[in-house]
């Protein structure tokens, strides 16, 4: 069945502009939801970065004030029985660190003696002890003025309150360092607070026990000052979504009984935490990466939850906001855009359809004839047809000037080249643009010695090592750039887009890893060969990189320096295959690894977090125990517990077997675990953040 050429148009018009307004139109949904998501993933980021700013100040400022006051007693400038001495020491390391509440000290005897913050403007000096035989408690408190204390009054009251009851002094009198505790029990009361306790010895011998407590108050005030949207709200909570603290200004009582803002926030807070732990092993004490969720409140509403597990005791951040912040606008523009898109269809329908017939439904189809020619690089059949209408014979123009330039490169590459050039849509000539990838480093563990000991025949060793890698690259989507020597560099998301960049080039690692065992590419001792592999996630140039006469379709960038160091820090650590922190984030729950250290690479200012990938969760590939441990004992090493954290780490040594083609036990805990007894032997500075700075390239 044959019909006319102007009904056939303009139902080809129609439908066109049909389709292309639904496309257009979710495209522009799907856009504005993905910028919706960024902004409250940036929102989210901000909020993150300031929480865990806020965290390490007041981990550092425990940290400061108690090896001050601990060198005093240390090298005996202070005493611990010498009141008045001990009484200036502890007011004035209240009033030099803003965020400490109490500084107290415990003995054997169960005699206790504290300074203690109470607001901004007044403090108390308070000890415990026993008067003719009962237990009493002097309190003495001070008024505070800009650069002045005044003593205000003196109270005796009854108290059986010891300090050899209480967690913080039983968790430390045997222990050799410092470490952090949970505490919730003080002379004045219950109050929920962090503290850093460690022994005071003299002359080896333990006197007593040193606390610096920080109170969860501060928090609450602080997590009070943030803007999360315009009605949205930040949570600090346990794994069990019991609250830590909660956006409150005045953090008089924590567990919400003063939280003004809409109690709703923080049920969708506690619902969403009880959903991400559910499917986590029984016992579990921590999340470990960050999810993002939607959350249905009981007032029908949608929220988008943002959970970020903290650094300490299994914390995790909940950041709480309404859909409709971001999405109500769009949904409104949307309907009217519709509703345009619609009339605007059917005026350029009619249109469409009496022009057609006359002006455009000829020369389209010639012009169509001509475009096959380049799809198919038959330049040389390419013509110049004339045309009525300016714009077409502008195109007609156009393609027959674009397929003389096109023969020109025949004079410098190959045609098969040309036509993927042309396909591609990439210009021959340097330049480039700036685009987040993923890039590998790869190469041979011990190859020049390999090479010396082989001679000529490292050469179809080295072929069937390089023709593996090649293909597991290509075969996730990959672009090999480069071969130097046993070296591959290699990249994912250019030129053609693809937003699993990540995603793949860990898939492409792991594969390659396994196929070099697999198809037996051995050494002259017929082992398989050892491979380091380092990826890393950033933005870079990317482009034809070179000169006029001589180019390369490469990236260049900070990235890439640290995709190389990452694969180099293998050796260091006894690893196969390292991936940077951006990496990990993109790559999400595809894939399984573990935390292996914070770093600061060689050449580059600032740390950042290193893993070791262990499998891909789609090959059903799940954290093994020992990966969990070292991950607990590397989250006590960064809190500087380093007793506890040797403990972890001899454990994840001893649950890891070997595998096919490596030794048992675990290389990075016996690494961390020496890194440990040096820091327990000679503590790092109060300001140390966890960061090992790599010094080799």
């Amino acid at each position: 069945m044959r019909i006319g050429v102007r009904l056939a148009l303009t139902a080809f018009v129609v439908v066109s502009i049909a389709v292309t307004a639904v496309i257009v139109n979710a495209l522009w949904w799907r856009a504005a939801q993905t910028s919706s998501r960024q902004l409250a993933a940036t929102i989210n980021a901000q909020i993150v970065s300031a929480v865990e700013d806020e965290i390490q100040d007041i981990a550092t400022q425990g940290r400061s004030a108690y090896w001050a006051i601990r060198t005093l007693f240390y090298n005996s400038v202070l005493g611990t029985r010498e009141a008045d001495k001990r009484e200036f020491v502890f007011l004035s390391q209240l009033q030099a660190q803003p965020s400490i509440s109490w500084i107290a000290l415990g003995w054997p005897d169960g005699d206790f003696f504290a300074a203690h913050k109470l607001g901004d403007e007044q403090l108390e000096m308070m000890e415990i002890d026993s008067v003719d035989g009962a237990r009493t408690r002097r309190v003495d408190r001070y008024q505070v003025y800009p650069n002045d204390i005044e003593f205000r009054e003196r109270v005796f009251e009854p108290s059986d309150f010891l300090s050899t009851d209480q967690p913080w002094f039983l968790t430390t009198i045997g222990r050799d360092g410092p470490h952090w505790v949970d505490v919730v029990d003080h002379p004045t009361g219950p109050r929920p607070a962090l503290v850093f306790a460690g022994p005071v010895q003299v002359f080896t011998r333990t006197e007593a026990v040193l606390a610096v407590m920080i109170e969860h108050d501060r928090l609450s005030r602080f997590l009070a000052g943030l803007e999360v949207g315009q009605s949205g709200a930040a949570f600090i909570l346990t794994p069990r979504g019991d609250p830590i603290a909660v956006p409150d200004p005045k953090a008089d009582e924590l567990m919400g009984t003063r939280f003004d803002l809409t109690p709703g926030l923080l049920a969708v807070a506690r619902r969403a935490i009880a959903d991400a732990m559910a499917p986590m092993p029984a016992g579990a004490t921590r999340m470990k990466n960050q999810r993002e969720m939607r959350v249905t409140g009981d007032d029908g509403e949608a929220y988008g939850v943002t959970l970020t597990p903290l650094a300490y005791a299994g914390w995790t951040l909940a950041t709480v906001i309404p859909e409709r912040e971001f999405l109500g606008p769009i949904e409104r523009t949307m309907r009217r855009l519709v509703v345009g898109m619609l009339a605007l269809a059917v005026a350029a329908a009619g249109l469409a359809a009496w022009l057609g017939r006359r002006w455009i439904a000829g020369p389209l189809g010639t012009v169509a004839g001509e475009l096959n020619h380049i799809e198919r690089f038959e330049l040389e059949n390419v013509r110049y047809h004339r045309s009525r209408l300016a714009e077409l014979d502008e195109l007609s123009g156009a393609i027959h000037r674009m397929a003389g330039g096109l023969s020109a490169f025949r004079k410098y590459l190959p045609a098969d080249l040309v036509r993927i050039l042309v396909h591609d849509g990439i210009e021959a000539r340097p330049g480039g643009a700036r685009r987040e990838l993923t890039i590998l480093f790869a190469d041979i563990e011990g190859f020049t010695g390999l090479s010396e000991r082989l001679g000529e025949e490292v050469v179809p060793v080295l072929g069937r090592y390089l023709d593996a890698m090649s293909n597991e690259i290509q075969a996730q989507r990959g672009t090999v750039d480069k071969f130097i020597g046993d070296a591959v560099m290699a990249f994912w998301g250019a030129p053609h887009d693809n937003a699993g960049h990540a995603r793949d080039a860990c898939r492409a690692a792991l594969n390659a890893y396994r196929a070099v065992r697999e198809n037996g590419i051995a050494d002259d001792r017929g082992r398989p060969l050892a491979m380091r592999i380092g990826i890393n996630t950033g933005t870079v140039l990317v482009g034809n990189i070179g000169s006029e006469r001589r180019l390369n379709y490469t990236v260049i960038g900070d990235p890439v320096n640290v995709a190389s160091r990452l694969e180099g820090a293998s050796k260091l650590y006894g690893t196969a295959i390292l991936i940077g922190e951006r990496t990990r984030e993109l790559a999400g729950e595809a894939i399984v690894a573990r935390r292996l250290d914070k770093v600061a690479v060689y050449g580059r200012a600032g740390g950042t977090a290193i893993y070791e990938l262990l499998g891909m969760a789609e090959e059903g590939a799940d954290m093994p125990q020992w990966a969990a441990l070292y991950e607990e004992g590397l989250a006590c090493y960064s809190w500087g517990d380093f007793e506890t954290a040797i403990g972890f780490f001899r454990k994840a040594d001893a649950a890891r077997s070997g595998g096919e083609g490596r030794p048992g036990g675990d290389p990075p805990s016996r690494l961390l675990i020496e890194r440990c007894r040096a820091f327990v032997k000679a503590p790092p500075p109060p300001d140390w953040d966890g960061t090992t700075p790599l010094m080799g390239k």
